[in-house]
């Protein structure tokens, strides 16, 4: 419980509850659900920060790298230096790198030697745990298991496929027999249930808090240009479903059916990322609204209704699907979101779409509250700071 805070959050969620739910019946349901959204999150936030900075002063004055194993690893050298930086085996955690042994000849001049060496370089450094990195031809393999079996060190490996595409390996067995299932990234089904509760949460706080505003800024687009205040287009969202994305207009009206004769300003080159500046279908209300991302703020609905997520890959246009590669479609493993890891790391400025499909596969493997919490935290500091956005 202490290091997990979407149990911590489901915890501090259920004992807000409990005294709140009697007052519904004198209070009336739409205050005492903003008060038990705000404590919530408030009683979560200060809870998490308080155990990090415990863990903190522990690690500083108790750290348990002193006591870690020593670690040697075996393989080629970038699938060690790569293994060396994971979170696995990075500095403060059980295990202590002294080093890797290169599989290919010459070896790298940061290696301690070459695998023909592997049974004196272990011995040398008093290695406790091997680790195999990469890909090792038969042969090679199996002397560096008998030496590390021999020397009773731990032996662990790196399974290859989390380089690939961002496959996922998983254990199962048949007959008896071990094998390694790949499978794409996606959020698993048991963290559906904790992300709906955050999104309907943030979704009813959002739009009470920002109801005044947003009432205001419909106004000014009535006042400012013709058409309707809101913007509502078909895109894609998790695993394919069609649904109709809102935000406010912030172009002049038709603006839609003008794409193809602009299509030559998209300064990124590539149709699935359509990002013009200074786009001349932009209203001048329009362009400011962009600038500080408030057109988005009626996504709040979607998230609502279950459309969207708080946090989540941007909404994907069914017109360039025909354009997808194979692992493009792993995009569509989360729910579409307002705001993400392109959105707080340049936005607009971040041109080629293989690196946007990146951002989406690190969220989707790498998701956790802890995350979530993080790309809210950087949200607020990227709309200030404007970067890209246009």
């Amino acid at each position: 419980m202490r290091g997990d805070a979407g149990r911590l959050f489901i915890a501090c969620a259920l004992a807000t509850a409990l005294p709140l739910w009697m007052t519904i019946w004198t209070r009336g349901l739409q205050p005492v659900t903003v008060q038990y959204a705000i404590t919530t999150v408030l009683v979560w936030a200060g809870l998490v920060t308080e155990r990090r900075a415990i863990d903190r002063i522990v690690a500083r004055f108790f750290p348990m790298y002193r006591n870690a194993a020593p670690t040697l690893f075996v393989g080629t050298a970038e699938a060690c230096r790569d293994a060396i930086a994971s979170p696995g085996f990075s500095l403060g955690g059980e295990c202590r790198s002294v080093g890797f042994v290169d599989v290919h000849a010459p070896p790298a001049p940061d290696a301690l030697g070459h695998a023909v060496d592997f049974r004196k370089l272990l011995d040398r450094t008093g290695a406790e745990v091997v680790v195999v990195a990469g890909y090792l031809p038969d042969n090679r393999f199996r002397e560096v298991v008998d030496a590390s079996l021999e020397a009773q060190a731990q032996l662990l490996s790196v399974p290859r496929s989390i380089a690939i595409a961002g496959v996922q390996p998983h254990l199962v067995w048949r007959r008896g027999q071990p094998l390694i299932e790949l499978t794409a990234p996606s959020l698993k089904v048991r963290h559906f249930p904790v992300k709906r509760v955050i999104d309907i949460l943030g979704s009813v706080v959002g739009l009470v808090l920002a109801g005044p505003l947003m009432l205001g800024i419909a106004i000014a687009i009535k006042m400012d240009s013709r058409g309707s205040v809101l913007f509502a287009q078909e895109r894609v969202g998790l695993g394919g479903r069609r649904f109709q994305v809102l935000k406010f207009r912030t172009m002049r009206n038709g603006a839609d059916a003008e794409k193809q004769r602009v299509a030559h300003l998209n300064h990124t080159g590539d149709p699935r990322l359509f990002k013009i500046p200074n786009d001349p279908r932009v209203t001048r209300l329009g362009r400011c609204l962009r600038r500080w991302s408030l057109d988005e703020l009626p996504q709040l609905w979607n998230v609502l209704v279950g459309d969207m997520s708080l946090i989540g890959p941007r909404p994907f246009f069914e017109e360039d699907l025909g354009a997808y590669e194979d692992h493009h479609f792993r995009r569509l493993g989360a729910k579409p979101g307002i705001t993400w890891l392109w959105q707080v790391k340049g936005r607009s400025a971040v041109v080629d779409f293989e690196e946007v499909v990146r951002f989406d596969r690190e969220y989707i493997e790498r998701w956790s509250l802890a995350l979530d919490s993080q790309i809210l935290a950087l949200t607020i500091p990227a709309v200030l700071r404007r970067t890209g956005a246009y």
